[in-house]
């Protein structure tokens, strides 16, 4: 089975009822890029990158398919075999930019897990559970609005909520969190999102202001240096998200013990592949992380869903993905779906999932003959 085609896409994700608010950025409307490896036997796999904006990380929707056109013409003719070699093969065509590669790392895998017949998560390691936990994102809003939409996540099943603050000032953020843990107390797990958007004099008040309520705290500030400073000045866990730029960022917060947890996205980590080896270090430490990605549809969703399920679930804090702030599906027979605040693990070969055929348009690159 080897690489005779790449084909790559562009489709626009608008925000379903509205504007996604974080600490850094309003998003109305997400630009995925999509690649298609088509092989000399008729295989076709899918992979997908999907930069929540500009701004989020030092990630971009330009960027990656900039990356993609140098790193695509190097894969023609290679075989899908070794996982590992495919990934040497790119890092010699282009340093860095593990978010494009991640697209490819998921096609690969769905691919390889097409010919052997078996879903990703068993090239993964192999499925703990047929059905993972995720969790409600609420954007930054009012304090009463935001506990209502809490209670009501809560009702429909979900486990845990993120609640997002940042951006404006620190007695709305505590109001906020008052709020939720009023409206829901411990029929949920709370994390409180700065998505890196307090100061670390912010991020201490944050904490006492808030003391009798158990939540995480996921990345308050902006740099991994500025949360060290945060040991032993808070009461409550400090999850690091935005920080994780990659595995030496993940195995520098473990060895100085910063990190409580982890908020992971699988495309900022370089794809599926690499993001085996942190959840392995996470399981050495016993570090509850999650297995996200910033944004996207039925491709990054089914990733997402076959990592978390190879993870031990009393350290899984959920996967997240974007079905609830997007319309339709990728494919629509065997969509990745929300149900009751879990989501079940596709059984199919490779990811699961095959987008609808023609549902993207034409391709805007074309590699191979």
């Amino acid at each position: 089975m080897r690489i005779d085609r790449i084909n790559v896409y562009s489709a626009q994700l608008p925000v379903k009822n509205g504007v996604y608010r974080m600490a850094s950025a309003d998003v109305e409307a997400l630009d995925s890029t999509l690649v298609e490896i088509v092989t000399d036997d008729g295989f076709a796999g899918w992979g997908e990158t999907c930069p929540i904006g500009p701004v989020y990380q030092p990630h971009h929707a330009l960027g990656a398919r900039a990356a993609i056109a140098e790193i695509a013409p190097g894969l023609i003719g290679l075989e899908i075999a070794s996982i590992r070699l495919l990934a040497k093969q790119m890092d010699e065509r282009l340093n860095g930019h593990g978010y494009a590669k991640a697209a490819f790392d998921m096609a690969f895998l769905d691919l390889l897990g097409q010919k052997l017949g078996v879903p990703v998560s068993t090239l993964l390691g192999g499925a703990l559970t047929d059905r993972v936990p995720t969790y409600y994102s609420l954007i930054v809003g009012p304090p009463d609005e935001t506990a209502k939409i809490a209670a009501d996540k809560v009702k429909a099943g979900y486990p845990r909520l993120q609640v997002k603050i940042g951006g404006r000032n620190l007695e709305e953020d505590v109001a906020v969190v008052h709020k939720v843990w009023e409206a829901v107390g411990y029929r949920a797990r709370i994390a409180v999102d700065g998505n890196r958007g307090l100061t670390v004099a912010a991020a201490i008040h944050l904490d006492r202001l808030c003391q009798e309520v158990p939540f995480v705290f996921e990345q308050p500030c902006n740099t991994m240096d500025e949360i060290a400073t945060l040991k032993g000045r808070v009461t409550h866990p400090v999850y690091l998200d935005e920080s994780t730029e990659d595995q030496n960022a993940v195995l520098r917060a473990i060895s100085l013990g910063i990190a409580d947890g982890f908020g992971f996205k699988v495309t900022r980590l370089g794809g599926l592949t690499k993001m085996t080896t942190v959840r392995d270090l996470c399981a050495i430490r016993s570090l509850p992380h999650s297995c996200d990605d910033a944004w996207g549809g039925d491709i990054i969703a089914a990733a997402c869903v076959h990592l978390a399920a190879t993870a031990e679930p009393r350290r899984m804090e959920g996967a997240w993905i974007a079905q609830e702030y997007i319309k339709g599906h990728f494919d629509q027979k065997h969509p990745v779906v929300i149900k009751q605040g879990h989501i079940a693990v596709p059984q199919r070969p490779g990811l699961g999932v095959k987008p609808e055929p023609g549902m993207f348009g034409k391709p805007v690159a074309i590699y191979g003959p």
